[in-house]
């Protein structure tokens, strides 16, 4: 697998020279942060499929990811505050 950064200094910066007519590389934007997110939507009642999406991102970006709770209870989606409702990481 490609590295993203080499992909996109290699690759994408030339075609944003040629696209927008650039006449300096550190002209062109630059990737600033990554943030990828999760939301467990209908499966906030089973456990293992947070287990199995932490493992997951982990696997994907190599980092911890953080959990993020509802800060709202709402009766309607039999949520509760406090409760984990997804994970992310940057």
């Amino acid at each position: 697998m490609i590295n993203l950064k080499n992909f996109y200094n290699e690759t994408i910066i030339n075609d944003l020279l040629k696209q927008f007519k650039y006449s300096n590389k550190l002209q062109a934007p630059k990737r600033l942060k990554i943030v990828i997110t999760r939301g467990l939507g209908s499966e906030l009642s089973n456990a293992k499929s947070l287990d199995v999406s932490l493992e997951t991102f982990a696997a994907i970006t190599g980092q911890k990811p953080a959990t993020t709770k509802a800060k709202k209870s709402i009766s309607n989606f039999k949520l509760r505050e406090g409760q984990i409702v997804g994970c992310l990481v940057t």
